[in-house]
């Protein structure tokens, strides 16, 4: 049977899944730590990915890679890397992405040009800084790469530039619209041109790897969730990881020029609308440090806490926020009163607030048309977060299998290319859990006063 891998290469860590290409099931898996941090060498990501698919590969005829969104990385003329690349989740380029919307005539202008307003998450602000603080460096960038560009350009021997439309939406130099990049915007960010890799059909395979593996165009790892899960219309994902996202496939683009939703497009030929959080499965791993326990003691803890933690409100932009676009907030703590202030409703609290700003985020996608809120991630796999989630989300989420579907997502798309198929392959994508409970409304009425109170 032909095998496929799909790598996952993620701000943490990288996973590899080795699936039979017509069914999609799992046959061999691997993965391997990334450094911390909010920059990071790519010859780290390469380091590990070969530590991750180390004696794993044995039949594998086409593998993708989604990696995470929006990072820098430069190459020199030699095609070398010029410096760490920043990711997605450093927000030092937060006034240059201020400086780029003004500059443009505002938000609307962006979304019109580009489907979202870029903040300090997207890589033309990150341009911008590298401009502006490391001009010789910026002198030297002679190509702009997304990181799953640079593995898959590492994987083909040095002998493919490409990327998807998911990705390149991400970068606010590329048109969901239109399907074309916006080079005035690299230029207006950078302050000269720069070489861009080619951006690949969905289903197109880009090259191979020096050992005759076919090389699917790759995708970020939203758009590899999206395609993994198999996400159909009406359907919301929301995800729980290092960010917290909710996204939905659509049929047209998006420009919200408020900068809540951005305007992605997917894996597959259609758009992504995305809301995206700094702040997710750290804050509940963060509270239970506080409490001094761990995750599991965590949840029981919520568990047994009344909804609305008896008052205890927690502002979770911990790292700062994305959405709404608040690079230098921090967490703030509401209502405390010697009755509230225990470990069961810190818990509580924790886990809420961690739920109440992505429950602002499935509703700014619009309506569902009777879809289904999908629950994945890491924390999807506490009960407290599940529970409290339904009575945020309208009483019943839906949470599937525990699997590494962005990974699954890149090896359904290298299944694709392989088979040069007009559309993927319809793999089954196992069982969903519903999950039941009272509606809270109240919760994210107290949440939305809290966060009005502190000004943000």
């Amino acid at each position: 049977m032909p095998l496929v891998a799909g790598v996952d290469s993620s701000t943490q860590s990288v996973k590899v899944v080795v699936c039979d290409a017509a069914t999609g099931a799992v046959v061999r898996e691997g993965r391997a730590p990334h450094p911390d941090g909010t920059e990071c060498h790519p010859d780290r990501w390469w380091e590990a990915l070969n530590a991750a698919k180390d004696g794993i590969m044995d039949g594998v005829v086409a593998m993708s890679v989604a990696g995470q969104q929006h990072g820098m990385v430069v190459l020199d003329d030699a095609g070398q890397v010029v410096r760490p690349a920043l990711l997605w989740n450093d927000t030092r380029s937060a006034a240059d992405a201020a400086d780029l919307v003004a500059e443009l005539g505002g938000g609307q202008a962006w979304a019109d040009a580009v489907g979202s307003v870029p903040v300090a998450s997207f890589t033309v602000t990150k341009l911008r800084w590298l401009a502006r603080m490391e001009p010789e460096s910026a002198a030297r960038a002679a190509t702009v790469l997304l990181p799953h560009d640079w593995l898959t350009h590492r994987l083909s021997g040095g002998t493919v530039l490409a990327t998807d439309r998911g990705d390149a939406s991400g970068t606010g130099y590329w048109s969901p619209a239109t399907g074309e990049y916006r080079r005035e915007l690299l230029v207006r960010a950078l302050g000269r041109e720069a070489g861009l890799p080619r951006v690949a059909g969905p289903g197109e395979a880009v090259g191979q790897t020096p050992g005759g593996v076919i090389l699917g165009a790759g995708t970020g790892d939203n758009m590899g969730a999206a395609l993994g899960l198999g996400l159909g219309p009406g359907d919301v994902v929301v995800s729980l990881g290092t960010s917290g996202t909710a996204m939905a496939v659509a049929e047209c683009p998006t420009a919200d020029g408020t900068g809540i939703v951005a305007g992605f497009a997917d894996a597959t030929g259609r758009f992504l609308p995305l809301v995206c959080t700094l702040n997710a499965a750290r804050v509940v791993s963060a509270a239970a440090t506080l409490l001094g326990t761990d995750l599991d003691r965590l949840s029981d803890l919520a568990l047994a806490a009344p909804a609305g933690a008896g008052g205890l409100v927690l502002i979770p932009y911990l790292d700062g926020e994305r959405t709404p676009d608040l690079p230098d907030a921090t967490g703030t703590l509401v209502g405390m009163t010697r009755a509230n202030m225990t470990p069961g409703t810190m818990a509580r609290a924790a886990v809420e607030g961690m739920l109440c700003g992505l429950a602002d985020a499935v509703d700014a996608l619009g309506p569902r048309d009777g879809g289904r809120v999908l629950l994945i991630g890491g924390a999807a796999a506490s009960p407290a977060v599940r529970h409290v989630a339904a009575t945020l989300f309208g009483g019943t989420v839906h949470v599937p299998a525990a699997g590494e579907y962005v990974a699954l997502g890149a090896a359904r798309q290298a299944a694709w290319a392989h088979s040069g198929a007009d559309a993927p392959p319809a793999w089954d994508t196992g069982a969903v859990h519903a999950v039941h409970a009272d509606p809270a409304p109240a919760v994210r009425e107290a949440y939305a006063a809290a966060r009005a109170a502190v000004g943000s």
